[in-house]
């Protein structure tokens, strides 16, 4: 089954040049893009106004992180080898990429992990982001870089993750940390508009 959907994927990925180039800068941009947004949001989110995007932005940040962690450890006690090692014959490569373990896939895992984080807390911006992690999961099977059944372990990982931190107890503390966070960097930038607005009287 894994390699069937892998070479039906992957096959038609190469017959579809269109499809190609922007599914591999999509792919390729993902982990830039979902740590851009995330520190985006936590650095323009001022004031008690946003603090809930804060809270959603660090525990989307934490769940990922937590995902990964434990996702290096499955994967250093599996050592499964990516397809376009195990067939290279068989596996278009469409961009260069290290031969190292495959499963499970760490930006399946980062991309759901943050997107159920963002469900978590806000609904629609939440599908929006478990939408484009999809195109990102499979975009990864399709280049040949990932089996169906890395991903698809990859997606139960970072679910997983995402709701551990959802549990009351620790929501509390990571709440807690993305107000302390954020009430530092508050001080930071009042005191810079401040300084700023100082020197332009002056």
């Amino acid at each position: 089954m894994d390699w069937t959907l892998l070479h039906a994927l992957n096959d038609f990925l190469y017959r579809r040049d269109s499809i190609e180039d922007p599914l591999l800068l999509v792919v390729n941009l993902s982990e830039a893009l979902f740590l851009g947004t995330l520190v985006l949001i936590c650095l323009a989110a001022h004031g008690e106004r946003w603090a809930s995007w804060r809270r959603t932005a660090v525990a989307a940040g934490l769940s990922a992180g937590l995902g990964l962690a434990v996702g290096q450890v499955i994967s250093g006690m599996v050592g499964r080898t990516r397809p376009f090692v195990a067939d290279p014959s068989g596996v278009h490569l469409f961009s260069n990429h290290a031969a190292d373990a495959s499963f499970p896939s760490d930006h399946a895992t980062a991309a759901v992990a943050i997107g159920v984080a963002i469900l978590l807390r806000k609904r629609a911006w939440g599908i929006v982001a478990l939408t484009l992690a999809l195109v990102i999961s499979m975009g990864r099977v399709a280049l040949g870089l990932h089996y169906p059944s890395d991903v698809f372990a990859g997606t139960i990982l970072g679910t997983a993750a995402a709701l551990a931190l959802w549990a009351p107890p620790i929501r509390s503390r990571v709440d807690w940390l993305a107000d302390f966070a954020g009430g530092v960097w508050d001080g930071l930038v009042d005191r810079a508009i401040r300084f700023v607005g100082l020197g332009r009287r002056a």
